[in-house]
């Protein structure tokens, strides 16, 4: 969580990851909340996504910042250098 002093109020960023493995909705996950949209026709994230929620928690301004990785063996690497700075993470899985 950061807090930052902006013309005199404070303001909350909690950063939160989604993560999972390919193909298991991640991606649409985030876009109904994020959006309120979804799409069955969805292709793999390629590194990483995010999107910011504001709201509004007893008359205080916070921010969610929502990190969607990729799900692909091949960005390990890339995407592990997102986890720094998380307070929470969001496990997503197949259940077939």
């Amino acid at each position: 969580m950061s807090s930052d002093k902006e013309s005199g109020g404070e303001e909350y960023l909690f950063k939160i990851v989604i993560i999972g493995d390919s193909m298991v909705g991640k991606s649409n996950l985030l876009s109904r909340y994020a959006l309120n949209e979804f799409n069955m026709h969805s292709k793999a994230t390629i590194g990483v996504e995010f999107q910011t929620q504001v709201l509004d928690i007893e008359g205080k301004e916070v921010k969610a910042q929502i990190w969607d990785t990729a799900g692909q063996e091949r960005f390990r690497a890339v995407t592990s250098a997102y986890y720094r700075g998380i307070v929470d993470a969001l496990v997503v899985y197949d259940i077939e």
